[in-house]
């Protein structure tokens, strides 16, 4: 063991910023830690999402998922940004982040009030205790790093402000409640913007935040996994697993594989790293795949339960339960990568093969829900051997 590695670590740290150009930063062990909290609240979501829909309640389910995945998603963005920063790895650190940590539980444990009664009381308990943790990080960090000052205090003030006003939402008349959602769910979204263009941008670590953004969404395909055993597992002990599930299943398990594939082709490090405001869009716009991966998890479930006869709805709604989450998926990293691909017969190609999807949906009547998966599945497979055969030939054009 070298001498640095056995010497006392200090249990306070001046959180002066990381470079942002550090050799072999990956995840800690803390964050990792962090994600799999979160594995319960997104656990949760997928649930609570796939007992509205298969109840045939769409409308109500995609209001509540949209609310509870954005206070999700917003609250580990937050900390991955800032970690990234101004990972001090001291006592006060820990004992923030495993703050956070509890809030995020307390926040899964209120997702189901949300869904059924829209009662956030608890899930908004949940979420200021997160969001209050960060606060004082941030004003250890306005403390520690003075050249980042001006943007380490607005993050601080932004926050606690919103706080506040979240409070506050929970005693505002039920009609006015859903406006004044999107009013404070935007200026969220506003706080980084205000903080990072009006001050010293935060020495975030563009690798850093690529790997952890792709750990994510590894987690939520993982829950896909999840949900597609679970109900797998439930037909086998009931002596139910019929072909048409099983190749639902296997259609879905190929789903998830191709959607990994399709997420990990390329390393988005470069691109962040050149352009401030395309950098905003790249985090946000994964608010809609981390969402569309998860929604698929509890869109399988309902597939598998219509073949059960389980559910309430017809096969072509379950069918449009797996389908819109792909399409999304699918034309939001589309989107992402125009700007690295340089191709617009991408883009194009990318959006047929979405409405492709969509019709195979509608065609469920005639098609059948497995046929019908099973298309989705080839079309997902064939738009990604496109992706990987024109890269491999563009890779070998001279000066690529």
């Amino acid at each position: 063991m070298s001498e640095l590695a056995s010497r006392p670590r200090p249990w306070v740290r001046r959180m002066s910023g990381r470079d942002p150009g550090e050799e072999h930063r990956g995840s800690t062990p803390l964050e990792l830690l962090f994600d799999l909290t979160f594995v319960v609240a997104v656990a949760r979501a997928g649930i609570e999402l796939r007992d509205a829909l298969a109840q045939g309640h769409a409308g109500h389910a995609l209001v509540g998922y949209a609310a509870v995945f954005f206070a999700l998603w917003w609250a580990w963005v937050n900390f991955t940004w800032f970690a990234s920063a101004y990972d001090t790895d001291d006592v006060p650190y820990r004992l923030l982040t495993l703050l956070q940590m509890a809030g995020v539980l307390v926040f899964a444990a209120g997702i189901p009030a949300a869904f059924a009664r829209f009662n956030f009381g608890t899930a908004v308990a949940g979420y200021v205790i997160m969001r209050l943790a960060m606060v004082a990080q941030w004003l250890r960090a306005a403390r520690g790093h003075p050249e980042g000052r001006a943007g380490t205090l607005r993050y601080a003030a932004g926050i606690a402000v919103l706080q506040l006003c979240w409070i506050g939402w929970l005693y505002l008349p039920e009609p006015v409640r859903p406006a004044v959602f999107f009013v404070l769910a935007a200026a969220e979204l506003a706080i980084p913007v205000w903080a990072e263009f009006r001050g010293r941008p935060t020495p975030w670590h563009p690798g850093h935040i690529t790997e952890r953004y792709g750990g994510f969404t590894i987690i939520v395909l993982g829950e896909v996994v999840a949900a597609i055993a679970a109900a797998v597992q439930q037909a086998v002990d009931h002596s139910r697993a019929s072909p048409g599930l099983l190749t639902v299943a296997a259609a879905g398990l190929l789903l998830v594989f191709a959607l990994w594939w399709s997420y990990f082709k390329y390393s988005a490090a470069e691109e962040i790293r050149r352009s401030l405001p395309w950098t905003f869009a790249w985090a946000l716009c994964h608010y809609l795949i981390f969402a569309a991966v998860a929604a698929l998890g509890a869109g399988l479930q309902i597939a598998i339960g219509t073949l059960l006869h389980g559910t309430r709805v017809s096969p072509a709604f379950a069918a449009f339960t797996v389908a819109i989450p792909v399409a999304i998926y699918i034309v939001v990293l589309a989107l992402l990568g125009a700007r690295s691909d340089g191709e617009p017969s991408v883009l194009w190609l990318t959006l047929l093969t979405a409405a492709l999807i969509l019709a195979a949906a509608a065609a469920t009547p005639v098609l059948t829900l497995p046929v019908s998966t099973v298309i989705m599945v080839v079309l997902v497979v064939l738009l990604l051997a496109y992706h990987l055969t024109a890269a491999h030939w563009a890779s070998r054009q001279p000066g690529r």
